[in-house]
């Protein structure tokens, strides 16, 4: 028998019931951020992974989920899927988070240990806590409210990644080989994160990627830089004069070919309020030109994110005859990944002095994303949050990060209303030492959660 329509709870008693929630919740993060589900063999054991997903399988059939599976993944993870009938004729709604964390990093540099939650200063510590173990969290507390006010008002699937940090795209490639698994009216990717503490966010906009190799070459091998230094090309200072020249004397992007002066419409970012996020150094000034907000969510930003070349530590007189960079390309929605990958390949060739020989490599690409927020789900979201968030309205951000994820379910399902929300809000330090979330925005997201899906129902209805 197909479930019963369930009465629409009363938002004060929902939120009664997520507030009574909270404290399962902790308990329950507990368990998970003790898992060191990084997913990479090299650096923990697969064992580790595997016993989040195992705990991801109890948690969905424990409230009721049918045609739980643990998927494999072509990337060799584990993604855990589960069902979840709701009355007949009702809208179908995907959940999504992921159960992977990143490395900790140095944790000789966390205050407590990163894979044990801890409390402090009315927080929640632990590598995961925001990113995006609680957003699992944050999913479950919010099925488990509606549970207690008569049931889930819609068809519910929730997935749960297991390799989103590293980027190999396994769950991409799975949905794409299963088109009907992931199937939705509205997807929540519980992976973004508000713009502050207590200012309910939809993040719109992700920028693209693209990454790079650049190898650069000039000589059969390393020459004596006493006998041949200043006639003899070389390589490594080759590589910096073409890794100086993808930025203008501001610190502007500059790819040729590739437009850098978009500006962004929405929400702002304070340029004090951004520093402070970012710990920049009193003194130290900002890259490039216009609002914080055209640079991280309306342009191109690339970074030399590592370079091949010895280190000071045992460096001897030489001339070097190679080198080597790994370079990243953020795209702002608008821009094709593909292209802006053509335009930087030309622009890092073009660039090289003295006649240096340069091969450049791909070894990632991802399109940038743009959700439709004037949506029915919007729509539903905003009537939530300014319930969750007494006296704030729903702002509307771009986020400076990507999730190929998003791409693929929207070339998948193209009709789908995408909403990015979650708990990575600037105080969590997501991929950094000592992250954490605040369990007060955990309640407030878990109970914005239940309330919308209650809205989209009635929507739909």
């Amino acid at each position: 028998m197909e479930p019963s329509s369930p009465v629409p709870p009363r938002p004060t008693a929902l939120a009664e019931t997520v507030a009574a929630l909270q404290s399962r919740a902790r308990a329950e993060l507990t368990e998970l951020v003790a898992f060191a589900s990084v997913a990479d063999e090299a650096q923990f054991p697969r064992s580790e992974c595997e016993a989040a997903a195992d705990w991801v399988v109890r948690a969905l059939r424990a409230e009721g989920f049918t045609d739980v599976a643990l998927l494999d993944t072509p990337d060799g993870t584990q993604s855990v899927y589960g069902f979840l009938p709701g009355p007949a004729g009702a809208p179908t709604v995907l959940l999504y988070a992921h159960y992977d964390v990143q490395p900790p990093l140095d944790e000789a540099a966390w205050l407590s240990p990163p894979f044990e939650l801890t409390e402090r200063d009315g927080r929640w510590y632990g590598r995961g806590a925001a990113d995006c173990k609680g957003g699992l969290i944050m999913h479950l507390t919010a099925i488990r409210a509606l549970k207690e006010h008569g049931g889930v008002p819609v068809n519910l699937k929730v997935v749960v990644e297991g390799s989103e940090e590293q980027g190999t795209g396994g769950l991409e490639r799975y949905a794409q080989e299963h088109p009907e698994l992931l199937a939705a009216d509205a997807i929540v990717i519980g992976d973004a994160g508000n713009f502050r503490v207590g200012l309910p966010t939809v993040t719109a906009t992700l920028r693209g990627m693209t990454l790079v190799r650049v190898q650069v070459d000039t000589l059969a091998g390393n020459l004596h830089s006493g006998q041949f230094g200043g006639a003899a090309p070389d390589a490594l200072a080759a590589l910096i004069r073409i890794l100086d020249s993808l930025r203008a004397e501001d610190g502007t992007t500059v790819v040729d070919g590739l437009p850098s002066d978009a500006r962004w419409e929405g929400l702002q970012y304070p340029e004090e309020e951004f520093r402070e996020d970012a710990k920049v150094l009193d003194g130290v000034g900002l890259m490039g030109s216009g609002t914080v907000a055209d640079r991280l969510w309306a342009r191109p930003a690339v970074t030399v994110l590592g370079i091949d070349c010895p280190p000071v530590v045992g460096a001897t007189p030489a001339v070097h005859a190679g080198a080597r960079a790994l370079v990243s390309l953020r795209v702002p929605p608008g821009t094709c990944a593909i292209e802006a990958t053509k335009l930087l390949t030309a622009h890092l060739e073009s660039a090289a002095p003295w006649g240096a020989r340069v091969a450049v490599e791909q070894v990632g690409q991802g399109q940038a994303f743009r959700a439709d927020t004037a949506s029915p789900a919007y729509a539903s979201m905003a009537e939530a949050m300014r319930v969750a968030y007494p006296g704030q309205e729903m702002q509307v951000s771009g986020m400076g990060g990507s999730i190929p994820l998003c791409n693929a379910l929207d070339a998948l399902y193209p009709e789908a209303e995408i909403l990015l929300i979650g708990l990575s809000e600037p105080e969590a330090q997501i991929h950094a030492v000592n992250e954490s979330v605040s369990p007060e925005e955990l309640e407030r997201l878990s109970l914005a959660e239940a309330l919308f899906l209650t809205h989209y129902a009635e929507s739909k209805g």
